[in-house]
């Protein structure tokens, strides 16, 4: 699904910790500053899906169980430009992703709304180069039905002996160099 943020970032967050987010005034106390947004994601509240820029953008959330972690596909492994380090997500049993500007305790148009259980999960951000793949664009540089996402987004539950969580606004490590 396609989602879009006019206010430069992604972001994928438990409806439960922002119920009472229900107009502009609500969501600037709780979301204006980078340093709220921090507050949140080191609650395991809200995962940000960053490269620094508005826009539209291709994303894929799968969640996986402790029997069944999920992955990369090869044909996603294969286009991947970055990975993040795991954050941690604080499930009520749904994830929203959508910008950060959507942020709030229900869902609105252009919203993905995805089940995960209940419990500590582990959200890794996977940057997709879907103009890469062969026939993924069609002559207007749009995505083609079936190309890649610009993110795929995994969460799987925290694993024994995982205490170690990025708290960081931008997901991805500015390249070296």
């Amino acid at each position: 699904m396609t989602v879009a943020t006019d206010a430069g970032t992604v972001v994928l967050w438990d409806p439960h910790r922002f119920e009472a987010v229900v107009d502009h005034d609500t969501w600037e106390d709780e979301l204006l500053e980078d340093e709220d947004i921090v507050r949140h994601v080191r609650a395991g509240a809200l995962v940000p899906l960053n490269v620094g820029g508005d826009g539209a953008f291709g994303v894929l959330v799968r969640s996986g169980t402790v029997a069944v972690p999920v992955g990369l596909t090869d044909r996603e492994a294969a286009h991947q430009l970055a990975a993040s380090q795991p954050y941690l997500f604080v499930s009520r049993g749904r994830a929203l992703v959508g910008g950060v500007e959507d942020v709030g305790g229900d869902a609105s148009d252009g919203v993905i709304v995805h089940p995960v259980p209940e419990g500590r999960h582990a959200v890794v951000v996977h940057l997709i180069d879907w103009q890469a793949e062969a026939g993924s664009q069609d002559e207007g540089g749009r995505p083609v039905p079936g190309a890649l996402p610009d993110f795929v987004v995994l969460i799987n539950p925290v694993r024994p002996g995982q205490g170690t969580f990025r708290t960081a606004v931008h997901t991805f490590e500015a390249p070296n160099g």
